[in-house]
């Protein structure tokens, strides 16, 4: 029983830590970035968007596609390098554990 108690009791410690990293992880931002960074899309560590930075010679009402496509490709920047953020961390909460592939804990 003394084992169990001891797994009971770290079980408790990584809920707290993961509950620290949650609420940390909203105040953090990661910046994605497209066309040689006309396009910036700010994002926090949770994956929520900020904000958005459009150079202004980017805007032409004749062409609305390349923006279309810069913006697409910064969010998706921002969003891959958020994902890089969260595994990082991850790896520090837990020491190295080895989790399975797209594990996430509840509330991220």
């Amino acid at each position: 029983m003394k084992n169990l108690s001891g797994m009971m009791k770290q079980a408790q410690q990584m809920q707290e830590k993961m509950q620290e990293l949650q609420e940390s992880l909203g105040n953090e931002q990661v910046t994605g970035n497209a066309g040689g960074g006309m396009v910036q899309v700010t994002m926090t560590g949770k994956g929520e968007m900020a904000g958005m930075s459009i150079d202004p010679k980017l805007v032409d009402p004749n062409d609305a596609s390349v923006l279309e496509d810069l913006v697409t490709a910064a969010v998706n920047d921002a969003k891959h390098k958020v994902d890089q953020h969260y595994q990082q961390k991850m790896q520090e909460l837990t020491g190295g554990m080895d989790l399975p592939a797209g594990f996430k804990f509840p509330g991220m």
